[in-house]
């Protein structure tokens, strides 16, 4: 007899380890590229197909903002470009 296996689902943006993520608005990110004076490329990637990005609803070209919590800081704050898997 084959033994059953089941997917067990949950939310990730939950789990205790995982930081706050959130995608940016148009206005927004045009106020980081400006403050920080950068393009998009120069930020750090994420793929669309990360548990995170899907969870929250990233798609290719948008901005994710990270916020994690810090020992010296109070919170740091880190932003990515979501970008297509090659899937």
């Amino acid at each position: 007899m084959a033994k059953e296996t089941h997917k067990q689902e949950f939310e990730i943006m939950r789990h205790d380890l995982v930081p706050l993520h959130e995608v940016i608005s148009e206005e927004e990110k045009k106020q980081l590229f400006e403050d920080l004076n950068i393009t998009p490329d120069q930020l750090p990637k994420i793929m669309d197909t990360d548990p995170v990005s899907i969870s929250i609803g990233a798609k290719p070209g948008q901005i994710v903002k990270i916020v994690r919590k810090s020992h010296t800081a109070n919170e740091a704050v880190a932003y990515r470009l979501v970008v297509e898997s090659n899937d």
